[in-house]
């Protein structure tokens, strides 16, 4: 795998956080600032492959990410799609059941970061969208990319949230001899109230300035994106939430 290549997981277990939307806007941010992307949508569910306009993808049969996984008959360079701002690997229904497959097969959990090794290179950043749980898939993602982007509510149910994914990232890093580093949080869909603003104080008293922590205020121009099939980059729309989405782009530039 190339050094050059600088590999990011954008995960939370925690359903309902927009993890998929910071994850498309960051790819968006990376492509506006000259970088080539792969974006892998590890979800079963599909949401990023849906939410970048190729829903149709979603549910053809093999050669798909199953069996670049499970069966391994296929190169991953063999099921790359093109959009405007990335490549993209994208998700398929039968990665449902490659989940539970890829459980009992040997090495597993590390079959994502071989396939991605031999397209990896080819590209400045790879960015992995892990499903919302801590199952084989996000363990696939977390090894492959060694470096975790970490969207969170600003709502106190993201505190135990953290809690787990902590502890995940604590165990594979002993169980594989690996390390795998936390980037940033991006406390995500943010209102101005009262919760919110006590846990933005919460997240930056805990974690600054180790890990920085970005603020993506709730936006209609981001779901309008999404409907569009692009980042908010790509949109036709401005949104004030663009310049929070390069400042986090520039931050891995320099971290990683």
């Amino acid at each position: 795998m190339s050094t050059s290549t600088k590999h990011v997981a954008v995960s939370n277990q925690k359903g309902g956080v927009g993890k998929t939307m910071v994850a498309i806007n960051l790819a968006g941010a990376l492509n506006q600032r000259g970088h080539t992307v792969l974006f892998v949508d590890v979800d079963p569910q599909g949401n990023a492959t849906e939410g970048l306009g190729l829903s149709e993808v979603y549910e053809e049969p093999e050669p798909n990410l199953r069996s670049v996984l499970v069966s391994q008959d296929t190169a991953l360079s063999e099921i790359i799609e093109t959009h405007p701002e990335m490549d993209l690997v994208p998700s398929n229904i039968d990665l449902f059941k490659g989940e539970a497959e890829l459980v009992t097969e040997m090495q597993g959990r590390k079959r994502l970061q071989r396939a991605v090794a031999d397209v990896g290179g080819g590209y400045d950043f790879v960015i992995y969208d892990c499903p919302p749980s801590l199952l084989v898939l996000t363990d696939s993602a977390l090894l492959a990319a060694q470096n975790v982007l970490i969207p969170a509510l600003a709502e106190s149910t993201s505190t135990r949230a953290l809690d787990i994914l902590f502890d995940q990232i604590d165990t594979l890093e002993a169980e594989y001899e690996t390390s795998i580093t936390e980037q940033a949080i991006v406390a995500n869909r943010v209102e101005p109230d009262g919760e919110a603003e006590e846990m933005m104080t919460w997240f930056q008293e805990t974690f600054e300035p180790g890990l920085p922590i970005f603020e993506i205020r709730k936006r209609v121009v981001l779901k309008r994106a999404w409907s569009n099939g692009v980042s908010v980059f790509e949109h036709t729309e401005d949104c004030d939430m663009e310049g929070e989405f390069d400042q986090l782009a520039a931050h891995l530039e320099d971290a990683l």
